[in-house]
């Protein structure tokens, strides 16, 4: 019985970067035996257990074979005979198929620890093709390596439009792309991701409302890179910059514009209602893939009122009220700083525009935090009941937000 420390502890330490769960396989053993060795077996599919003191998990070595289409079409073989090498041969990547040995060797047969050098993500075998899972993991993984100078190889590029020419994609159960899809939004690049997709033509599958926002045109003097596509790919960026690993944010960073890819021809480049247009195609997303009710609510708040939280300054203090009364803030505060996330995200997301100023996202924290202040406690001090209450601190909030814009230097 022999066990070595595989996939991303191996590959993260080579990298140089902090290294999270340690995973490990143990080759020559079998269940019973480490049963009787204190491990904890806790595997579903295949035999995985957990170490008796650190806890962390040791699986089998074993092999695959493909035997339906789709990801869980799979018949696992986990025997004392199984080697090293044929459990490493069955792993997505070759960075993620390297194996080190309690004395700190490294077991490398595919050329890992060279693609780590090369910032190169490459398929270990045509295998790969077996599981349309591995073109999420892809688009993850190069989400999160991507500012490492990481690059797809062509060959496993080619491999994955091979897949979603065949049908792959269409075997994916939602449960499993939103998971791997909040990976991705949650990682520094998450442009990256989307990208990848769009290359390999599984985002036509998978998202083709963003992949609809391709090609079509913006106004150049607000929108410097013109390109619709381009822009969501900048504005996820800038909400990873801004609300790291914030997988909400950058969700609605995503999908905030999807109305403009309805925009009728003859009307562009300019969107007129585009952010009430997309709001459709946004919930038929949520629902394809059974978001969770706060991703699909904060995701529609940004949607339709971004360009309201643009033009701020502007507005009536009663359309502000109007404004935070539709997205709840006064029950769900947090909402605000999350749509003016999102809004920064969208405003900073443009060619040239990476850096300059946003103060409409302070200046939303800062009205709603003057309402905010006001509540129905004071109108039954006063003696109020019933629906006075509600008038009275509908009047009252807008007086409050009146004051504090006046009161701010815009």
């Amino acid at each position: 019985m022999k066990r070595y420390l595989v996939g991303g502890a191996v590959r993260d330490r080579l990298l140089g970067q902090a290294v999270g769960d340690r995973d490990w396989v143990v080759v020559g053993s079998t269940p019973e035996e480490m049963i009787r060795a204190g491990y904890l077996p806790v595997g579903k599919d295949f035999p995985v257990f957990l170490h008796p003191e650190t806890r962390e998990e040791h699986a089998l070595a074993r092999t695959e074979r493909k035997t339906a289409p789709g990801y869980r079409g799979f018949v696992f073989h986990a025997a004392p005979d199984v080697s090293l090498d044929q459990d490493l041969a069955r792993r997505d990547f070759t960075i993620n198929a390297i194996a080190q040995a309690e004395d700190g060797r490294l077991t490398d047969p595919f050329g890992g620890a060279a693609d780590v050098e090369a910032r190169v993500l490459r398929h270990v075998s045509p295998a790969f093709a077996e599981d349309p899972v591995r073109i999420l993991r892809a688009a993850r993984f190069l989400a999160r390596f991507a500012p490492l100078g990481f690059t797809v190889a062509p060959e496993t590029l080619a491999l994955m439009r091979n897949m979603v020419a065949a049908g792959e994609v269409d075997h994916l159960v939602p449960e499993r792309v939103w998971q791997e899809l909040k990976k991705a939004l949650e990682m520094p690049r998450p442009s990256a991701a989307i990208a990848l997709l769009r290359e390999c033509g599984a985002l036509a599958k998978l998202l083709p409302e963003v992949d609809a926002l391709y090609g079509v045109p913006q106004r150049p003097e607000y929108h410097p890179e013109v390109d619709t596509g381009v822009h969501v790919q900048m504005v996820m960026d800038m909400a990873a910059r801004l609300a790291p690993g914030d997988a909400l944010v950058g969700f609605c960073a995503l999908t905030h514009d999807l109305g403009k890819a309805l925009t009728p021809k003859d009307k562009l480049p300019r969107h007129i209602g585009h952010e009430h247009s997309g709001v459709r195609p946004l919930r038929a997303v949520c629902a394809r893939y059974r978001l969770p009710a706060e991703y699909a609510a904060v995701a529609e708040i940004c949607c339709r009122e971004h360009l309201n939280v643009h033009r701020l300054a502007e507005l009536r203090p009663d359309t502000v009220h109007e404004l935070l009364s539709r997205c709840d803030a006064f029950r769900k505060p947090e909402r605000v700083r999350q749509l003016a996330l999102v809004c920064e995200a969208d405003s900073r997301g443009r060619l040239g525009r990476e850096d300059a100023d946003y103060p409409s996202a302070q200046l939303l924290v800062t009205l709603h935090a003057a309402a905010a202040a006001v509540s129905a406690g004071h109108a039954v001090a006063k003696g109020l009941s019933g629906p006075a209450v509600g008038e009275w601190l509908r009047k009252a909030r807008i007086e409050a937000i009146k004051a504090a814009r006046d009161s701010k230097p815009l």
